[in-house]
């Protein structure tokens, strides 16, 4: 049995977490492949809205286990501190041993870039997520595994910061006491070991049975990929289908379907190129009326309208099968409603994604609006409007919509079979 797979075909924050969760249901076993707690999935159940980072989506179905794999980088701090809000995670939650460690030193030395990058930031959330892989890349970071022998992990890192005291120092980093890393690292063993297993074998296994559904999910979005994204704008893993295989220890052939997530409109968050912004009343209208704010940073998310280009071109390097099309409820009262179909680049109109995006001008076809379309669970009590407007959405991306939500709430969802 192959597994599924969901991922983000914009700039992350499509509302992954919500399909993740309905899906959940279904599935025995569900696996974050990458990203770290730069990334943030709100679920809405029964009005009570959860914020989760880490952790993969499916924990809310107390019947899944789920993995995270060994392409997450992973906070130690961040996770146990996620990991509070739930009661009984043992047998539910699995580390992937493999998996590499984010330290404070990693935040530190996020922050301090940035700082210095001054107005040309990249935008992170100064996690220590882009340093983590640097270090990871250039092999010299540490993996959850190492934590069964804090004594000869605390020393690594001592000598780590002893061969880099120049760099650390230009930095304003501070070097810890060997005491208090020692300290550190023992409470992360105590809360984090129980936990830690081969995740890629364990997966092996349960694909050999044959029993077992498995879905697959990412973090952030497309056009953040590391390689095929906005660079260098992007975050520092891939995230595109193909990151499921190298995060987790995956045949290409075991991926089954694929399931494309997307926004009815379009945002991002930090900087870099995003060619439908709208920096007038309707982008500002976006905003409110779609509560744009980043999960895990609280900024301000910018906001333009849907990005077919850019949408088909995700698809084409996920392989989609699907499209989940999310918070079309937001676009409720608008009078007309616009989607990209083309950009102009170099006086010549294009229907592809050049590696130069920050140089095209969007070309617009428009859609009539709707007055609600709030709780509808079927489509054919959709407003005829906004019917039009998935329907011409799906022309464009050349890309089923089989999914569609209409608020926040797992209940309000459109399937079309």
């Amino acid at each position: 049995m192959a597994a599924d797979l969901i991922v983000g075909i914009q700039w992350g924050d499509e509302g992954k977490g919500k399909i993740v969760d309905l899906l959940a249901q279904e599935y025995d076993v569900v696996c974050r492949y990458q990203g770290g707690h730069n990334a943030g999935h709100t679920i809405v159940v029964d009005g009570k809205s959860l914020a989760l980072h880490l952790i993969p989506s499916g924990i809310l179905n107390p019947n899944a286990t789920n993995i995270i794999g060994n392409g997450v980088v992973v906070s130690p701090e961040a996770l146990i501190k996620e990991m509070e809000q739930f009661d009984d995670l043992q047998g539910r939650l699995l580390i992937s041993d493999k998996a590499h460690l984010i330290f404070k030193y990693h935040e530190a030395i996020d922050k301090a870039k940035e700082r210095l990058r001054g107005k040309n930031a990249i935008g992170t959330t100064g996690r220590g997520i882009g340093p983590a892989y640097a270090d990871k890349v250039a092999r010299q970071g540490h993996r959850v595994g190492e934590l069964k022998d804090i004594d000869k992990l605390a020393q690594k890192i001592m000598d780590y910061f002893a061969m880099n005291e120049a760099y650390f120092k230009a930095l304003g980093v501070e070097t810890p006491s060997l005491e208090e890393l020692k300290k550190e690292l023992a409470h992360y063993r105590d809360a984090l070991m129980p936990y830690v297993i081969d995740a890629t074998n364990y997966l092996w296994e349960l694909l050999a049975l044959g029993e077992h559904k498995i879905l697959l999910e990412g973090a952030q979005g497309t056009m953040l990929d590391i390689d095929h994204g906005t660079y260098p704008y992007v975050t520092s893993s891939n995230t595109i289908a193909a990151g499921a295989c190298t995060g987790l220890g995956l045949a290409p052939k075991d991926i089954g379907r694929v399931i494309g997530i997307a926004k009815a409109y379009c945002t991002r968050v930090g900087n870099g190129p995003f060619p439908t912004e709208d920096f007038g009343p309707d982008g500002e209208r976006l905003r409110r009326q779609g509560h744009e704010f980043g999960t895990t940073t609280g900024r301000p998310r910018r906001c333009g309208w849907f990005d077919a280009v850019a949408a088909k071109y995700a698809c084409r390097l996920n392989g989609c099968d699907e499209l989940a099309i999310m918070k079309l409820d937001v676009l409720d009262g608008f009078e007309k409603i616009k989607v990209a179909s083309a950009y102009e680049y170099e006086g010549e109109r294009i229907d592809y994604v050049p590696s130069d995006l920050e140089n095209v001008t969007p070309i617009y076809v428009e859609f009539d609006g709707w007055e609600s379309v709030a709780g509808v669970r079927r489509w054919e009590d959709l407003p005829t409007e906004a019917k039009l407007y998935i329907e011409g959405i799906e022309d464009l991306v050349e890309t089923k919509i089989t999914i569609i939500s209409t608020s926040p709430d797992r209940e309000d969802t459109i399937v079309r079979k």
